[in-house]
């Protein structure tokens, strides 16, 4: 895994932002991190802490505040906040707040991108944590099937050939989803959750031996595809082993980890005659009733008089 950046251009596409002055092209300029920051603080003189890598988004307090002050001390507290270069300074409610005469001249002076935006400056600062959380994200990729069952998303793994394909097609069919087939990229987005998503330049397609392949979004229609999911189970295919214990009750917890993230996972055996889509139907239903906490085996225990023999 390495450090990933997203460009100021992919930002753009994704948020309300609109361009007052770019020093070169919005794909040369990139973001690292995915903290924003309002330089209140800064601009009034306590520059401690400060990191020149964020955006620097100003709302209607720093717009204000540098209003009140005297054109030498506006013009020195914009110097400082310009000079160390950030990749943008972005102002937000445009609708009411233009970007100062001193911004734009500075901005052209130290070559940083100067943006605006209508949005609100907690709703701009939220929609760009949130796009920079995905881009920037930590990430792996696994050769797999994710599809969304239910609202659940599923990764369903396992070896080469041993039919992940041939049950996404099935479960779209029963109109569940399809996000990605053989490579599923998978994005740590918070110390909870994992995003997976396809690759742009296969995304929607799926390879069905003895067929080939086929675009889902096209023969099944847009309806049948999603570009994301969040990773809610891990299902792992195996041949049948009658010398292995398989899960009889789902009393006992499996998890399969993804970047430090544990998910609940399950194994399920393939033999001829199983129909695995209505297994995994199955799963995902059962899984959201466990996060719901209804446990189906717990209750038998206990209707049995055996719940002490949980413990």
């Amino acid at each position: 895994m390495g450090t990933f950046t997203v460009s100021l251009k992919k930002l753009t596409e994704k948020v309300s932002l609109d361009v007052v002055y770019t020093p070169c092209e919005l794909e040369k300029i990139s973001v690292e991190i995915a903290e924003v920051n309002r330089p209140g603080l800064f601009l009034a003189g306590y520059y401690e802490y400060f990191d020149k890598l964020r955006l620097q988004i100003l709302g209607l307090a720093e717009m204000n505040f540098l209003s009140e002050q005297t054109p030498e001390r506006r013009y020195e507290a914009l110097d400082r906040l310009f000079s160390l270069q950030p990749p943008a300074v972005i102002v937000s409610r445009s609708d009411e707040l233009a970007p100062l005469p001193e911004m734009l001249e500075l901005a052209q002076k130290y070559k940083v991108a100067l943006m605006r935006s209508s949005e609100t400056t907690c709703t701009l600062m939220g929609s760009l944590i949130t796009v920079l959380n995905m881009e920037l994200a930590p990430r792996v990729t696994r050769h797999g099937v994710l599809v969304e069952v239910y609202g659940e998303g599923i990764l369903i793994l396992g070896d080469s050939g041993i039919g992940k394909s041939e049950l996404a097609i099935e479960l779209v069919k029963r109109g569940h989803r399809l996000v990605a087939d053989d490579a599923v990229e998978l994005r740590k987005v918070s110390n909870r959750l994992i995003k997976g998503t396809a690759p742009e330049n296969i995304r929607h397609f799926i390879e069905l031996r003895g067929i080939g392949i086929v675009n889902i979004a096209r023969v099944y229609g847009v309806g049948a595809v999603k570009l994301s999911e969040t990773v809610d189970l891990v299902v792992q295919l195996e041949p049948w082993d009658p010398r292995k214990n398989y899960q009889r009750t789902g009393l006992e917890t499996e998890t399969y980890e993804i970047l430090g993230v544990s998910i609940p996972s399950t194994s399920i055996p393939v033999s001829p005659g199983r129909n695995l889509a209505v297994v995994l139907e199955t799963a995902a239903i059962n899984n959201r009733q466990k996060k719901m906490g209804y446990n189906a085996a717990k209750e038998l225990l206990i209707r049995l008089g055996l719940d002490d023999k949980m413990d």
